[in-house]
């Protein structure tokens, strides 16, 4: 009997003590519920550490290639300036020399490099010009005025490609086009004006300031000749209404200067 009841008196105690022990932890799990719900989403380690790898546009970082190379792809927009020489000009029946303007223009190059070495450029630009004839048996004469497009191709050799400062020479063709030809009236009331092509060479560099951004200066002489017809042909011997035919050969052979920012694709 005493080996019952003290058995009794132990299971007695155990189920107390484990009422006591319910009664404590249960708070304790709701109160540790409430708190994981609540609690802000904090991003995992490798996430933040994604993030500070992460280069800027216009920063440079440990992964940003130094220089230009092989593949690279450039866009650039530069401030272009047209610079007609006229070294050589002949106009029939009046004599005297042709004369074209100056021009400033924004320009739009792309550029490919096949090598570390060897790139292939191409400039998009187009400028107005006024031409006149000086010298002549009529005085000076007012010609009129053109736009010219004069796609410019060169294959480039650079010298220092993956540094940051890296200069070139090239070789290459021009095509002109001449649009929006308008005469300046008086004796000349009409005028055409042939398309041309002619060689072109340049020298140039290019600099890395930051990231893939680049600072570009560009010199271009273009050797181009062309033609103009002012007034229309006599008929049978007859001067046309529109005033004395005239044809005048020029050497354009015009000088381009750009500076602008390049970005690297």
């Amino acid at each position: 009997m005493l080996e019952i009841h003290h058995i009794m008196s132990l299971i007695n105690k155990l189920l107390s003590t484990a009422v006591v022990a319910a009664a404590v932890v249960a708070p304790l799990q709701g109160h540790a519920q409430s708190t994981y719900v609540n609690a802000p989403v904090s991003l995992p380690a490798a996430t933040s550490s994604h993030a500070n790898t992460r280069c800027g546009i216009f920063e440079t970082c440990a992964t940003t290639r130094k220089g230009l190379g092989r593949g690279d792809f450039i866009v650039r927009l530069s401030a272009l300036g047209v610079l007609p020489e006229d070294k050589y000009s002949h106009i029939s029946a009046i004599g005297g020399s042709v004369h074209a303007t100056n021009q400033a223009a924004p320009e739009l190059p792309f550029q490919y490099f096949f090598t570390d070495h060897i790139a292939i450029d191409l400039i998009a630009a187009s400028t107005r010009h006024e031409l006149a004839a000086t010298g002549t048996s009529l005085g000076r004469v007012d010609v009129g005025s053109a736009w010219v497009l004069p796609p410019t191709l060169t294959l480039s050799w650079h010298f220092r490609p993956h540094k940051r400062f890296n200069p070139y020479v090239g070789v290459g063709g021009t095509l002109a086009f001449f649009h929006n030809v308008s005469p300046a009236g008086g004796a000349v009331k009409k005028l055409s004006l042939d398309t041309t092509v002619g060689p072109a060479v340049t020298v140039g560099f290019d600099y890395q300031l930051v990231g893939n951004w680049f600072f570009n200066f560009d010199a271009k002489q273009i050797f181009l000749n062309t033609t103009a017809l002012l007034n229309d042909r006599p008929t049978n011997g007859v001067e046309a209404p529109s005033g004395p035919f005239i044809k005048a050969h020029d050497s354009l052979d015009p000088t381009l200067v750009s500076a602008g920012i390049e970005y690297r694709f």
